[in-house]
């Protein structure tokens, strides 16, 4: 189950996906408030190792509208670890105990805005193959400091709209496990006001699965930028400053200790900076 052509098709909507994101945020800097030169992101290619793929890491710091954005993309391989093979066998994952190889593509994104009225949000979609099996991750969740309801209730309403010709109980599944997965128990609360998350992701179906992955992925931008742009101007005190440093905390925490995505790329070796690219650039603990 080698899937040539599959992989190559889902590592290039990724990075299409990508190029279109930082397009549309780039063209949202040109609108924002101020004076000062809108912000443009910085590019830089990624390795792992000598000979087991690379991504494009583009961040931009300091805009107009953005205070920090990255977004990136990887087409990666190699072998899993001794332990990420243990916690795939535990998950039933078949055959990886025999053949250790794996190839794994994806986008991540991060936003952490200029504005504390407007909101941080995170989105990623990936897909990951073994010898014996594929499946597609990802989701989106929005993370305000200071939130407003209509915000969230249409964040939520377009990423159901996405799911909906997929699957009748595909929102109401992925939106419980986001409720599930960005929970931060030491802290006894979210991380935000949620999404949706899956992973594991495989019916059997690889072009119905693939096709439900970018459904996720295009409903993004209608989903965020709406929200950005509506919140961008809006005036901000100090106070308010200081509440969403201290949300960016909660943020930094929950990517440092339990994020999958953290913890496999620092695991299998990928660069770091674009692995840490989610962590905000100023945060503040009370």
């Amino acid at each position: 189950m080698e899937m040539h052509d599959e992989r190559q098709k889902a590592a290039a909507w990724f990075r299409e996906l990508r190029d279109r994101i930082v397009a549309a945020f780039e063209a949202l800097e040109d609108r924002g408030p101020g004076s000062a030169a809108p912000g443009r992101f910085e590019l830089r290619e990624t390795r792992r190792g000598a000979d087991g793929g690379g991504g494009l890491m583009s961040v931009m710091r300091g805009g107009r509208v953005f205070e920090k954005v990255g977004v990136n993309w990887s087409a990666v391989h190699g072998e899993l670890s001794s332990a990420a093979r243990q916690a795939m066998a535990a998950r039933g994952v078949p055959g990886i105990e025999a053949d250790p190889r794996f190839w794994a593509s994806g986008i991540s994104l991060v936003a952490h805005m200029q504005n504390p009225h407007a909101p941080a949000v995170h989105m990623n979609t990936r897909m990951f193959w073994t010898p014996g099996a594929w499946w597609f991750g990802g989701g989106a969740d929005l993370n305000p400091c200071l939130e407003y309801a209509e915000d969230t209730a249409h964040f939520h309403a377009t990423l159901r709209a996405a799911c909906a010709p997929h699957g009748a109980d595909y929102y109401d599944r992925f939106k419980a496990w986001a409720d599930e997965y960005f929970f931060v128990p030491h802290r006894g609360r979210a991380r935000g006001v949620g999404g949706i998350f899956y992973d594991d992701l495989n019916s059997g179906d690889w072009h119905a699965d693939f096709a439900f992955t970018r459904a996720v992925g295009e409903a993004f931008l209608p989903a965020f930028l709406p929200l950005a742009e509506k919140r961008m101007a809006r005036p901000w005190d100090e106070a308010d400053k200081d509440a969403q440093l201290i949300h960016r905390g909660l943020y930094a925490e929950y990517n440092l200790v339990y994020d999958r995505g953290t913890k496999f790329g620092l695991a299998t070796g990928h660069d770091p900076e674009a692995v840490l690219m989610s962590l905000p650039p100023m945060a503040k603990w009370a």
